[in-house]
This record gives C-alpha cells, structure tokens and sequence, in this order.
C-alpha cells in the first residue's frame, strides 16, 4: 500500500487544493442540523387533535332560541316591542283581539246562565234529597209503598246528573273565557325580541302562530363543534378543547395548545351517538370552570357565531405524528379508552 506522502508526490495539484473554510462551516452546520431534526422529530412531543367546526349555541335547551306563539285567534291590535326590545319576565310583546269584538262580553254573559242553571239544578237536588229522606221515613213505617220510595231514589239521580251536566258546562264555558280573555302575549323570562313578525289591525293569526322570536338573557353558552365519523371514537366526554371563536384574532398551534393565543378552553360536555345528515357527529362543548381565561363576552361572541374546535387527544413525537399523517393512519386511540376496552 502506498504512503500518503507517494500520492501527494505524484498528485501535486490534488495535494494543494485545500477545503475552503465556508464550505467546512457549512458542512458542519448541516450535520448539526440534521442531527437537530433527528432530535426534535423523535423527543419533541406533539398533541394529537381532531378539529371540528361549529356555532355557539345553548346547552339547555330552554336557553336557546325561542318561538313565542299566539294563544288565541285574532287579530293583531298593538305591538308593545318591536327587533331588539329587550324585555323582562311578563312584559307584554302583542295584544290580540278576536274578530267579534263583544265575544267577551257574550261569554260572560253565558256563564252568567251557565251559573244560573247550575244553581237552579242543585236547588232541585237538595229539595229532592230532602224528599227521599222524607219519603224513606215514611216506608219504613209503613206508610209508603216501595215503588213511591224507589220513585224518590231515581229522581235524586236524575237531578244529581243534571247537577253534573251543568258543571261541566259552567268548566267549558270558564276555559273558553279564560283561553280568550289572555289576548296579550307576554315574555316568558328576560330577554331581547329577535324578531317580530310584522302585522297590524288587518292581520289575522290563528292560535299557535309564530308572532316573534325571542332569546333568553344569562345562559349557559356551549359550543357545538362537528367532528368527522373517523375521528368521533377517539373523543370522550371530559377531554380538553381548544376553541377559537369568529372574528376573534387567534394563533392556533394544533399540536402544542400551551403556545397559542387567542384561543380559550373547553370541555366536551356531550357526544351524539348518531350521525347528522352531513355525516358529521355533533360534539357539545363547554366553558372549562378552572380555565384561567373566560370565554368572550357575549357581546362579542354571540349565538350563531361561528367556530372552531381542536379536541386535544394523545401525546405523541412529532416525527411519529408526521409518519403517521403521511400514511393517512388515524390518530392515537385514548389510554382510557384502551382501558375500558381490554376490561
């Protein structure tokens, strides 16, 4: 084997070209470089998420938004708000009036007659009573016959029926009295109108008609987020959520929820068990009590705006979440969950 020294006798201008010193530095930061990605693709840890869109809504259903109807037919004759009243518990919205404007005045005077007739029966009942008793003293000393006693039982029945007969129509006649006398449609808590349905002395309603929209004041705002079918078995009541609500400037880095700004914490309150028509699941999700930052004011967050979700999963390194997104696998099954299932 030859001596170096020999190569360097024969390759002089070999031997004279020498390594600039950039491209050693490049060499060396390339190397140091390569080793740093080995480093952070394999010890750096990165959240797993499944991301979902969605609205705020309500998670009582009493506190989202609500239909108040007409209770009787007619007529509109004065609105007492109008879009963006806001309203307390019992304060008038619409007064309807029937058509026949004297329907209460005949109604009273019907159960006026109604009474009349109820008193007159239990006078004939009371006096028939009366006569039965006096009419069994008398068979029992011998004095009457069966057929005039039994002629005494029978007429207390008939009487007592007719009794009956003219109660149950003084009650009919007192709900119709009582449906139409509440002719003024009123809010069923605090709130604001979100809508009325427009309408004046010419326009007819008939019981049950939407005549307004209306949204409680002081609820429980939630989130409802749709997540896809491939990714709604990994998310379990309870897990972390980072949320980022429309029109409120945010820096979302999905696989490390410490660093982002602008985002606010949730929890999964609920998770459909069956499909919307979009194939998506609906998830629930709700404020995190012990987050250090509340949720938006609802002046700025409002029902119906729109947001997004990051459910947080499973902590895995970053180069295993890359390989696994080039493979398009899923992500990593929840330990609880592969708990409950090898039980």
């Amino acid at each position: 084997m030859a001596h170096p020294d020999t190569h360097n006798q024969y390759f002089k201008t070999l031997a004279a070209q020498k390594t600039p010193r950039l491209m050693r530095v490049v060499g060396w930061m390339l190397g140091i470089a390569l080793l740093s990605a080995v480093a952070f693709l394999v010890f750096v840890p990165w959240v797993q998420t499944t991301a979902g869109f969605g609205s705020v809504t309500a998670l009582n259903p009493n506190d989202r938004l609500q239909e108040i109807n007409a209770l009787v037919p007619g007529r509109i004759q004065e609105w007492y708000a109008r879009d963006g009243s806001h309203v307390a518990v019992g304060d008038p919205i619409v007064r309807i009036v029937d058509v026949d404007p004297q329907l209460l005045d005949r109604l009273r005077a019907e159960r006026g007659q109604v009474v009349a007739k109820l008193d007159a029966a239990e006078t004939a009942r009371n006096t028939a009573e009366i006569d039965l008793q006096r009419m069994s003293d008398l068979f029992n000393e011998g004095l009457a016959s069966r057929r005039e006693f039994e002629q005494s039982q029978i007429r207390v029945e008939e009487l007592s029926a007719r009794v009956a007969e003219a109660a149950a129509e003084l009650t009919r006649v007192d709900v119709n009295l009582s449906r139409q006398s509440v002719q003024i449609v009123r809010a069923p808590r605090d709130g604001v109108i979100l809508r009325v349905f427009a309408g004046d002395a010419a326009t007819f309603v008939r019981a049950g008609d939407v005549v307004a929209t209306f949204v409680p004041d002081n609820v429980d705002r939630a989130v409802a987020l749709y997540v896809d079918g491939r990714d709604v078995a990994l998310v379990r009541e309870g897990a972390d959520v980072r949320l980022q609500f429309e029109g409120w400037p945010a820096v979302q880095f999905s696989g490390w929820p410490s660093v982002a700004v602008g985002t606010f914490r949730g929890k999964v309150a609920a998770v459909d068990p069956s499909a919307q028509e979009s194939g998506r699941f609906r998830v629930l999700v709700v404020e995190d009590p012990e987050a250090p930052i509340a949720w938006p004011d609802q002046r700025f967050v409002r029902f119906g705006s729109k947001a997004r979700g990051w459910v947080l999963l499973e902590t895995v390194p970053v180069g295993y979440e890359l390989w696994r997104r080039l493979n398009n696998f899923p992500a990593e099954l929840p330990k609880q969950s592969q708990e409950d299932r090898s039980q």
